[in-house]
């Protein structure tokens, strides 16, 4: 589960990640990594993104010969909805490095490719960005987090106690990948807690600050165009065949997103702070890598290499890998990974991971999953 000399400390033999504060600064962490890994590269970066786009765009074109393919018209479908939302996925991830400024060393470029293909996505790209970075700022804290934020006992609604079954739990995991995305963007569904109604598609909204408001009317008006683009699509070749080449892939990464998201920052490993015990270094660390087969390749490696991602949020995809092994030595046993298989782990966590709690009074500062309501 974790790789690290440590003890195992549940039922579960998952070995719990240190709560104490690191005994290694970021500096020694980034004096491990190699310097080339910091480098970003138009070209290179700009090839990653034509080659999904070029997959893309072969998937879309051999769609029109399905309708001639008889027996085999339904599983060649359902194939390619797969493929298309995996390798979709990949740019969704791409964009997400622009957001983050590692694409290239020309910050408007990152900002106008990151625009355009979120927008395609149906993502708010400048809104988001927003959001995101204050996650970043603030990760593994229960106060101040911007996604996946774990409730404390007392929050926990009467409808998630309902769904503490093995039945609830596949329905909660339906919902979750089938709707997380877009009630997050629209409710702040599982986001930080505002004072009043916060939405991505909201300028005047408490998630931004007055100086962003212009830039996320702009990712609205983004969106309204992509829109109006369907739009004229479904006029021309019918509101089916949009649904099938576009609506059910972009379901697909929407999935994909939050189970990613949420497998990224849920684990019962994972310990999670207040204000009075939170500090930058220890919340990014707040996080785990996890092993998706093939797909880490297709992700651009966003799954397998996420903690390095929190503590370099600059650094481009294609060295990620390079520097987590290079931070492995210095983390040590503050380094979590595992490898159960994904669709065991999503299962284990929604059941494990209801909400935080401090194990004693004693250590209310510090916050760790559990299920146990009793």
């Amino acid at each position: 589960m974790c790789k690290g000399a440590m003890s195992c400390e549940d039922k579960l033999g998952i070995c719990r990640a240190p709560s104490s504060k690191p005994p290694f600064t970021l500096s020694e962490i980034r004096r491990a990594v190699p310097g080339h890994c910091f480098n970003r590269s138009l070209v290179k970066s700009g090839a990653y993104l034509a080659g999904d786009l070029l997959t893309i765009s072969l998937l879309f074109y051999a769609t029109r010969y399905f309708d001639h393919a008889g027996f085999f018209e339904w599983p060649l479908w359902m194939v390619y909805w797969v493929i298309q939302g995996c390798v979709a996925t990949g740019v969704w991830v791409i964009a997400h490095e622009c957001g983050h400024h590692a694409f290239s060393n020309y910050a408007w470029v990152d900002d106008l490719v990151g625009f355009v293909f979120h927008s395609l996505l149906l993502v708010p790209y400048f809104s988001w960005k927003f959001s995101h970075k204050r996650h970043h700022g603030n990760n593994g804290n229960i106060e101040r987090d911007e996604v996946f934020v774990p409730k404390v006992k007392e929050d926990i609604s009467w409808f998630t106690t309902l769904l503490q079954h093995p039945t609830g739990r596949i329905v909660q995991a339906v919902m979750m990948l089938l709707l997380g995305w877009p009630l997050y963007l629209t409710l702040n569904v599982s986001g930080r807690k505002y004072e009043r109604f916060a939405c991505h598609f909201d300028p005047n909204g408490p998630i931004f600050k007055n100086q962003e408001r212009l830039q996320v009317l702009v990712s609205d008006l983004g969106l309204l165009g992509v829109c109006y683009c369907l739009w004229q699509l479904s006029c021309a070749y019918g509101y089916v065949w949009l649904f099938m080449v576009y609506g059910v892939p972009l379901l697909i990464v929407n999935a994909w997103l939050v189970l990613i998201t949420f497998l990224q920052h849920t684990h019962p490993s994972l310990p999670h702070y207040n204000d009075s015990q939170w500090e930058w270094l220890k919340g990014e660390l707040v996080t785990i890598d996890r092993d998706y087969g093939i797909l880490n390749h297709i992700f651009h490696h966003i799954t397998d290499t996420h903690v390095a991602h929190h503590l370099f949020t600059t650094m481009p995809h294609y060295h990620a890998e390079e520097a987590t092994k290079a931070i492995i030595p210095v983390l040590g046993k503050y380094y979590q990974y595992d490898k159960t298989p994904i669709h065991f782990a999503l299962y284990r966590e929604l059941k494990e991971c209801v909400f935080v709690e401090p194990d004693s009074p004693d250590e209310n500062g510090v916050l760790w999953f559990n299920s146990k309501f009793s």
